[in-house]
């Protein structure tokens, strides 16, 4: 697809606008994303059409903050966990939100693995059971709003093992906000084992290749429950992604930024961010061509069927995009 030559005919809206987008801390893929998608938006708005870009985590805050109506339009990942928001389920009992419906979704192909030093001998869960090993765990926060430290836990419990088992027989957790600070206590040996995602980025290419790991695949009973719970997937990732990867294995899937937004946006403001999203994405992709789509932290090329395949419901104004253009 050219972005230059659109397959739908671009959108105008003869007001201008005052939007605000909640992303990531500030400097990674979510922020870069809503970048892109504030420069197509004051193209297609009035003239005096303002955006606001704020920071947030990607995860629970960056829900509840569209859920409760402080922002706009918000960035999360992995874009399963919104359904649990949408049906108050798990982290979100007591505050759902049925109102919350989608835009689409930024894709990126990412997995939550836990990763163990080979020279401990742990191979699967099995062994984590039985052998008990005294681990230092680095991983997300354990706080009750961080994704991946929520996803660790839970699929630790899933797996027989909750935290407090886990913590009685030795284990120590390492608790960072983001992957990249996870990856370091691994490469200065202060950590012995790791789970988190952003499995593509370079930093856990290079701890793979420095570092003799074992990867630990998700065990189907935890997979199942966790699917019947809480919709979380999971997915495979093929033999020799990273080094020591030595068979094809399945983890949690923690893949896609969704734009998550409520009924309470206009539908023309809605049809025109799934507008940009599909017919400008290649300004978006010129960004990140220098990398390998199997290595990017935003995959491409977009396949527009596949971004609209959200597991909450479709704003109104983004369905009628994508039925336009023929991708629904």
């Amino acid at each position: 697809m050219n972005a230059l030559t659109p397959t739908i005919v671009a959108p105008k809206i003869n007001r201008s606008l005052k939007l605000q987008f909640q992303g990531d801390w500030g400097r990674a893929n979510l922020h870069r994303a809503f970048g892109w998608l504030s420069q197509e938006m004051v193209n297609i708005c009035g003239p005096h059409t303002r955006i606001a870009i704020w920071n947030g985590t990607g995860a629970m805050k960056n829900i509840r903050a569209v859920g409760r109506g402080e922002v706009d339009v918000a960035m999360v990942t992995p874009a399963a966990f919104a359904a649990m928001a949408l049906e108050g389920r798990g982290i979100f009992a007591g505050e759902a939100y049925p109102h919350l419906r989608a835009l689409g979704h930024v894709p990126q192909d990412d997995r939550m693995i836990l990763a163990v030093r080979r020279d401990l001998g742990i191979r699967s869960f099995e062994d984590l059971r039985t052998k008990k090993p005294k681990l230092r765990i680095t991983t997300g926060l354990d706080d009750g709003e961080n994704f991946m430290g929520l996803a660790a836990m839970e699929i630790f419990a899933k797996s027989g093992m909750p935290r407090a088992a886990m913590e009685a027989w030795g284990c120590h957790f390492i608790e960072h906000e983001t992957p990249r600070a996870c990856v370091d206590e691994m490469m200065t040996g202060n950590a012995n084992a790791i789970f988190q995602e952003a499995i593509m980025t370079h930093y856990w290419t290079k701890m793979a290749d420095t570092l003799a790991l074992d990867f630990i695949p998700i065990e189907p009973a935890a997979r199942d429950q966790l699917m019947q719970d809480f919709g979380w997937p999971s997915a495979a990732l093929p033999k020799g992604y990273l080094r020591g990867m030595n068979r094809e294995l399945e983890f949690l899937d923690f893949s896609d930024f969704l734009l998550a937004t409520t009924t309470e946006l206009p539908d023309d403001v809605a049809h025109a961010i799934a507008w940009s999203l599909v017919e400008r994405w290649n300004l978006l992709e010129d960004q990140y061509r220098h990398i390998p789509p199997a290595r990017s932290p935003v995959s491409y090329p977009l396949d527009p069927k596949a971004a609209c395949r959200t597991p909450i419901p479709l704003h109104p104004g983004a369905e009628r995009y994508f039925r336009s253009a023929g991708h629904l």
